[in-house]
């Protein structure tokens, strides 16, 4: 459940979801399972924004999930769960590139323009059709351009955070930013 400006959310959530992560932590895995369904949508969300692609961000979502159980246990509380869970997606998918063979180690290349990397298009219909045009943009975005513009205007990191994740230069993330919202601003305005 999210809470907008005007909702509160009953301190019972909050607690039983901390109380969850802590007996999930301990082992119960009815309370993982309840920690999962929890945080999936969000989980998946990120998969598919970071890798453009529904099909490969289930099977990342499962894997994080999977590594989630496994270093529950080191999860200290001194952030928010969600905060340390997306951490780990975010390591999960950039790990995955670099095991794959698809990270090229420089996120500026000609390899980026590949049609093969725009994801298929689903059947869901998003609310609005100015966010159905904005997603299906982002997708389209050449991988490099994608995971930094994602990573900075969705998801807020800074640029040497960026890099530190992606092992590039904090210019090598602002250039990659700059030609991701080039491109989109002239997708959108097609």
């Amino acid at each position: 459940m999210t809470a907008t400006a005007t909702e509160v959310v009953p301190i019972t959530t909050i607690d039983q979801g901390s109380t969850d992560v802590a007996r999930a932590a301990s082992g119960d895995r009815r309370a993982f399972e309840h920690v999962y369904r929890a945080h999936l949508q969000h989980v998946f969300s990120l998969c598919v924004r970071m890798t453009g692609d529904r099909t490969r961000a289930e099977e990342l979502t499962q894997d994080v999930f999977v590594r989630a159980w496994e270093k529950l246990s080191t999860f200290r509380g001194e952030s928010a769960f969600s905060t340390w869970l997306h951490r780990l997606t975010v390591n999960v998918v950039l790990n995955e590139r670099r095991v794959d063979g698809r990270d090229r180690g420089r996120m500026v290349s000609a390899d980026d323009d590949d049609e093969h990397d725009a994801p298929a298009t689903t059947s869901a219909q998003p609310l609005h059709a100015e966010r159905m045009d904005l997603e299906r943009a982002i997708a389209k975005l050449p991988r490099g351009a994608r995971r930094v513009f994602v990573l900075h205007d969705v998801e807020g990191f800074t640029h040497e955070e960026i890099g530190t994740m992606l092992g590039v230069t904090a210019g090598g993330c602002k250039a990659q930013l700059h030609r991701a919202r080039l491109l989109l601003r002239e997708a959108l305005t097609r």
